[in-house]
């Protein structure tokens, strides 16, 4: 599938010096039990909504979304878009849209049904609205989908024209989610500052330097808040890590583009995708991704604040549940060779781990994805895997 739109979200490196910012959607609406009142407000965008879901969401949609659309005057329409959002699944639902002549789409559900919907209004060029059922990813907020094959392998990202028309946060929508749907949210939205600030620290640009400062922000109010706010769920505190992970992420995106958005922690996803499957969620492996980051920091730069920076978020993930290392994302038991396809897509040419300051090479990569719980003083860990090969440590 072609990609129209190949730039960056924020770019000011144009021959023609042009910025263009997709920041945040046109408007928020966020509260408990607010359906009913978003109603009125979908309904300005659209007469003939297609809600796009997954097949459990669905089912949520029919008793408490629909109708609420019908008492609008709304002729709705719905639509799954299967395991993943991927190219099938596109063709499939963009002919749905076109039988019903939908003239608004509606996502409902996590990040992938939120890409999907996304990406369909986008190829349409029709309006979109988000409404996320957990806080996993800030998919709901950013002008970005990503594209997947029918096995859950990640293939490519594709910016879009702008952030949702509509974006719709109800509380008690998202406390229905299991929780460990927020613990990856947690992960996935940390990640900003790990990497915003290593490919991004050092700008000089406004809008880039705001991007890293807000990363930072998130960082402090997740490392503070997240413990409580899952013992707490629906609680105030609760409600404002919610809003970190599926707003605030968003927003640091929008202002800071791609350069401040993915590096080689969501690299890292990237390639686990194509050995993992289902076995985990985005945010999951995004959270390990920044252990591996972090210790490519170490033992390529020796840099012992990032060796600092990885004890500490170990003892956080160890406090509110995320993976601390591969047998945490059920891939305990993976052989070398998967270990290597995982680590090839990863560095791909035009992977975001290239935005790292400094070059990795195979098994630097593979290395450090099987030493992520490593002690501080274990840097070589390279000589060693180039000795005995790398099999040893995957079965430890």
């Amino acid at each position: 599938m072609s990609n129209p739109i190949s730039t960056q979200t924020l770019s000011t490196q144009t021959s023609t010096n042009i910025l263009t910012l997709t920041i945040a959607p046109a408007k928020v609406m966020r509260g408990s039990n607010i359906l009913d009142t978003a109603a009125a407000e979908i309904a300005k965008l659209g007469s003939r909504p297609l809600i796009v879901a997954g097949n459990n969401t669905l089912a949520i949609s029919q008793q408490i979304l629909q109708p609420v659309l019908e008492n609008q005057n709304l002729h709705v329409a719905e639509a799954a878009y299967g395991a993943d959002c991927s190219e099938v699944g596109l063709k499939s639902l963009r002919k749905a849209a076109k039988e019903h002549k939908a003239d608004l789409i509606i996502g409902v559900g996590g990040g992938k049904a939120l890409d999907t919907a996304k990406l369909v209004a986008h190829q349409l060029q029709i309006p979109v609205a988000t409404i996320p059922t957990s806080a996993a990813t800030c998919a709901a907020w950013t002008a970005l989908s990503n594209v997947y094959s029918e096995e859950g392998a990640f293939l490519y990202d594709v910016a879009l024209s702008r952030c949702p028309d509509l974006l719709i946060l109800d509380y008690d929508l998202i406390q229905t989610a299991p929780p460990h749907t927020l613990v990856a949210g947690i992960g996935d939205a940390i990640a900003k500052w790990y990497e915003a600030s290593v490919s991004s620290g050092h700008s000089e640009q406004t809008l880039i330097i705001a991007a890293v400062q807000q990363a930072r922000v998130l960082r402090d109010i997740l490392f503070q808040k997240s413990a409580t706010a899952l013992q707490q769920p629906g609680s105030e505190m609760w409600r404002e890590v919610v809003d970190a992970t599926v707003l605030l992420a968003g927003v640091i995106g929008g202002l800071g583009g791609a350069q401040c958005r993915t590096v080689a922690a969501h690299a890292v996803h990237n390639g686990l995708t194509h050995i993992a499957g289902h076995s985990s969620i985005h945010g999951e492996k995004v959270a390990f991704g920044i252990l591996v980051q972090l210790r490519l920091e170490e033992m390529v730069q020796g840099n012992q604040l990032a060796a600092a920076a990885r004890q500490q978020l170990l003892k956080f993930y160890a406090e509110i549940g995320l993976p601390q290392k591969l047998a945490d994302l059920g891939l305990g038991n993976i052989t070398l060779g998967e270990l290597q396809t995982a680590a090839e897509v990863a560095l791909a040419p035009e992977s975001d781990i290239h935005r790292l300051p400094f070059k990795v090479a195979l098994e630097q990569l593979m290395a450090a994805m099987v030493s992520t719980t490593a002690p501080t003083d274990s840097r070589d860990l390279v000589n060693r895997v180039s000795t005995r090969g790398i099999t040893d440590e995957v079965e430890e």
